[in-house]
């Protein structure tokens, strides 16, 4: 299968403005996305979709390769359904944050992995590593699993809700998506649902039409950067 992987990469971030750019250790939260990737060695090709002329300046610079995308795009899901739309004969896409700046080849492996069950059209990543704090943190998206390991329901509340028994397995979201190309050009076509707006967790749109989401687990933690609290803990990780 011949993978592509697209890193979004939004200026204009509500909780935290051009956070791509930030500096983290000598080099920008951007650029350790884009070479943790490349270095991984499990894609075809590696391109930024972003929609500032600032950051792909910047992915020249360093020499990546980077596509300027619309910037009335919501999600960076969309983001990406625009760069397909020129880059052709890709099989699978994986959809890499642009805030996770400590990606790690292992994850991108398990990602890709997904897909050599042929009825897997969308696979994404979960962690059991979850503390008490994450659990009622709306920040931290929480995953329930059927025993196909596909995604019952995303949510930010605590799922399930411990009534009866406690000490349920939670699992934490990991916001890595891969899909297959002629699934993500349909997905992108779809209209925003209530439930999606309500939780605002894109991925509820595509299980409100019906697509399976498989879910792998993984035990290895990788801090994403949401709000400029997040920075401290990546900046520990790195040093």
């Amino acid at each position: 299968m011949k993978k592509l992987a697209i890193i979004p990469a939004r200026y204009a971030s509500t909780r935290f403005p051009g956070k791509p750019l930030i500096d983290l250790d000598g080099k920008t939260m951007i650029q350790r996305v884009l070479e943790g990737v490349t270095n991984a060695n499990h894609f075809d090709e590696v391109v930024v979709a972003t929609d500032h002329e600032k950051i792909a300046n910047h992915i020249k610079e360093i020499g990546g390769k980077v596509v300027l995308t619309k910037s009335s795009h919501e999600s960076g899901t969309d983001r990406c359904g625009e760069v397909i739309e020129s880059y052709h004969d890709y099989d699978i896409v994986v959809n890499i944050q642009g805030d996770e700046p400590l990606v790690d080849a292992e994850q991108l492996r398990l990602l890709l992995a997904a897909f050599e069950d042929e009825k897997v059209e969308i696979a994404t990543l979960g962690s059991p590593k979850i503390s008490n704090e994450d659990i009622h943190d709306s920040n931290r998206i929480k995953v329930v699993i059927n025993h196909l390991s596909d995604a019952l329901y995303f949510s930010r509340s605590p799922i399930p809700l411990e009534r009866n028994i406690e000490g349920y397995p939670f699992l934490k979201h990991i916001g890595l998506y891969g899909f297959r190309t002629e699934t993500l050009k349909k997905l992108v076509q779809l209209p925003p649902t209530l439930l999606e707006k309500t939780e605002s967790l894109e991925q509820l749109r595509w299980m409100f039409y019906g697509y399976n989401i498989r879910v792998v687990e993984t035990d290895i933690e990788t801090p994403n950067i949401d709000t400029p609290e997040d920075v401290e803990v990546v900046l520990k990780r790195l040093k």
